[in-house]
């Protein structure tokens, strides 16, 4: 995950928690909700309240929407190359702040801090490549085949949008869809997790910061995601909806925005599938797999979800896998010797409970992990199982945690049927030393990324997204990003 090298650091800079939970963020101004009410803000590592933010309601929404309307037309109208060195004084703080930030996503979300650190990173880049990507912003020219006339295409903002993230990622996700829509001249509203808003909070702060107008970007938290949510699709001012979350909760959404013909994209559930070959060189694919299924503790729609060892290999990767697994310092995600930090709810960790159990108890044998510990916070032991069955509920369902199930293949074709044997298609993984078997296999399995050889897949100058139940539309990428907060309008000419 790491777009950027980033320095160690010792220890971790504590951030101003009071600051990240001053109030909602509108017109470029801190607010309580209109109700009075707050939400709690814990720390999976301790299960403490590390601060409240407010409880959005209706009235907040409506003005967040107001907002944001009155900011449309000066923001638009500004010259690309000053939204462009706004965008890059974003990239620039992020940096300077990145270990407060990567601190403050730590202690709210409980990630390890070096994959913390990863993500700030990450999170930043989006706003560097499109600072680069505003002033690249072109339309086409050309001439009607009849001869009748000239065909000139403009590319315009979308208008205002609706950002909804979630909590796995809380930096990365809000500016890898922040980003490209301040780039396009957009206005946003952004909601995130309220599991993890503090982040969002700060980012907004630095935004500010950064010269960006009040109004541009607000953000709201609340628990009532649905209802706010549909009162701002119904506003028709509002035409663009980006969502990253669960493939059910982006149906329900689509369902809505039909209903106002609003323009959405989706980055929803995944179940990547972790292919690795005879001839795969082991060291490197055990280091693939261990990105792959071990980032966020493997709390992330990428992670590999179902990892399918061809029998020749399939001992020797178990044993290493394991090995490396079973190493693996579980603790308290802001200390800087953790390596694999906490689920983010009780009811997380359940989820994962079950699915272990569920697979046991079909016949699926443990290597290492797979006992729920006993201590303060939401934890669950890095886990290996062989001998997974294909009909255990793990190998349809997003495990979203630390638990790494092995299935045997024997041949190419069977591999191919087993990866696409799934609603989803965002993600997958394959390790051959065989590059035509790589790009061979690549072409027949369904997904909207393909990792070869490598474990990590997102790249902000990269198009992410994926096909089937994983969503609508891509993030990211050279054009594809902007694109998506962008319509073209369309003028025929005579001159």
């Amino acid at each position: 995950m790491n777009a950027i090298q980033q320095t160690s650091h010792p220890q971790p800079i504590s951030p101003d928690l009071a600051a990240c939970s001053r109030g909602l963020y509108i017109d470029g101004a801190w607010r309580p909700a209109a109700g009075g009410r707050t939400i709690n803000v814990t720390d999976p590592s301790t299960e403490a309240v590390l601060a409240a933010v407010p409880d959005a309601t209706l009235e907040d929404a409506a003005l967040a929407v107001e907002a944001a309307a009155k900011a449309a037309i000066g923001w638009r109208s500004m010259a690309p190359r000053k939204r462009s060195e706004i965008l890059r004084r974003c990239f620039e703080l992020m940096i300077e702040r990145s270990e407060i930030l990567a601190t403050l996503i730590s202690m709210e979300n409980g990630k390890a801090l070096r994959d913390a650190r990863g993500e700030v990173a990450y999170a930043a880049e989006f706003f560097r490549w499109n600072a680069e990507e505003a002033v690249r912003i072109t339309g086409e020219f050309g001439i009607a085949p009849a001869g009748t006339n000239r065909i000139v295409v403009d590319y315009q903002p979308i208008g205002i949008c609706v950002l909804i993230t979630p909590w796995n990622f809380p930096a990365a996700m809000a500016t890898r869809k922040i980003a490209p829509a301040l780039a396009a001249g957009c206005t946003v509203i952004l909601k995130p997790a309220s599991e993890t808003p503090l982040t969002a909070y700060a980012l907004a702060a630095l935004y500010e910061e950064a010269g960006v107008p009040a109004g541009v970007v607000n953000v709201l938290t609340t628990t009532s995601p649905g209802p706010l949510t549909a009162a701002m699709l119904a506003d028709p001012r509002v035409r663009k909806l980006s969502f990253t979350g669960s493939t059910g909760v982006g149906r329900a959404l689509l369902a809505e925005a039909s209903k106002h013909v609003i323009s959405c994209s989706m980055e929803l559930g995944g179940n990547a599938p972790f292919l690795v070959f005879d001839d795969a060189d082991l060291e490197a694919a055990l280091d693939g797999a261990m990105v792959a299924k071990m980032r966020n503790a493997g709390e992330a729609c990428t992670a590999a979800n179902r990892i399918y060892v061809q029998s020749g290999i399939h001992d020797a990767f178990a044993e290493g896998l394991s090995r490396r697994m079973a190493a693996m310092e579980v603790g308290q995600g802001a200390d800087v010797a953790t390596e694999c930090g906490p689920m983010i709810t009780r009811k997380a960790v359940a989820k994962i409970d079950r699915l272990v159990k569920d697979a046991t108890e079909r016949g699926a044998r443990l290597l290492c992990g797979g006992t729920l510990p006993d201590r303060q916070g939401f934890f669950y032991p890095p886990t290996v199982l062989v001998d997974v069955p294909a009909e255990a509920e793990m190998a349809h369902e997003e495990i979203f945690g630390p638990v790494a199930p092995l299935y045997r293949f024997e041949e190419e074709s069977e591999a191919i049927t087993l990866a696409n044997d799934t609603e989803y298609g965002l993600a997958a993984y394959i390790f051959t030393r065989d590059l035509a078997r790589g790009m061979r296999v690549a072409s027949q399995v369904e997904a909207g990324m393909i990792a070869l050889n490598r474990g990590l897949v997102s790249d902000p100058a990269a198009p992410f997204g994926g096909v089937k139940q994983s969503g609508l539309g891509r993030e990211g990428g050279q054009h594809h990003g902007i694109a998506e907060f962008m319509e073209a309008k369309y003028i025929a000419a005579n001159f």
